[in-house]
């Protein structure tokens, strides 16, 4: 009887290990499974990617200011240049001061800055025949870049945009106005501006267009050329 008890005993024991052994595999299945999905959320979705609250406030007011235009397909883009020009901050959101008045400042008031950012945006999209990635680099470095761009080939171009920026810049360093805003913007002398100002707005567009309402089909922007 004694021993029988004690082999009961020694296979409970035997059981019980079974089972904290395939918990302690679950455990850690489940924090693999964890780490991995954190993973792919800070790579695929970080966080300064995303569109804050004050620039989805305006939502409304983008597309209404588009849709005077017949624009309305570009509200994703807007969106997503507002959140690289301001974040939403501020009374001028779309930093349309000096296409309005010729200087920085002159705008302090949201719906003012909408209208005029807007409306210098589909004024550069005309002359540039919709090309969208041309349209966001001279909204960052004036209409001025079309006529550049035109001039040499005719298409956007990181290899141009660095080029114009460091001419720019030779005309305008000894202002004291002027000072690189990227780190790699310094090697080129490239200060003027804001050189990989298209790729840091289209960064915010996958975001951006899933703001958008349904009935607006947001537009298909090419990927940005390669550097030769």
């Amino acid at each position: 009887m004694f021993r029988l008890r004690k082999k009961q005993t020694k296979g409970l024991d035997v059981i019980f290990t079974i089972i904290k052994i395939g918990v302690l595999i679950a455990g850690v299945l489940v924090l693999i499974v964890w780490f991995y999905h954190h993973q792919w959320q800070t790579t695929i979705m970080p966080d300064e990617k995303r569109l804050t609250e004050n620039v989805l406030q305006y939502k409304e007011d983008v597309q209404a200011a588009l849709k005077s235009y017949d624009r309305e397909e570009y509200t994703g883009v807007i969106l997503a240049l507002m959140m690289q020009e301001s974040a939403g901050r501020g009374n001028d959101p779309m930093q349309a001061s000096e296409s309005y008045c010729g200087e920085v400042g002159c705008i302090d008031d949201p719906s003012l800055s909408i209208e005029q950012g807007v409306r210098y945006f589909v004024n550069v999209l005309e002359k540039t025949n919709e090309d969208v990635l041309l349209t966001l680099q001279s909204y960052n470095f004036g209409a001025g870049f079309i006529d550049y761009v035109q001039e040499r080939g005719g298409n956007y171009t990181k290899e141009l945009a660095i080029a114009f920026s460091q001419e720019k810049y030779q005309d305008v360093k000894d202002t004291g106005n002027y000072s690189c805003i990227r780190e790699e913007a310094e090697p080129y002398r490239a200060c003027y501006g804001d050189i990989l100002y298209v790729q840091s707005v289209l960064d915010y567009y996958p975001e951006a267009k899933k703001a958008v309402d349904e009935d607006v089909r947001p537009i298909r922007i090419p990927k940005i050329p390669e550097e030769n």
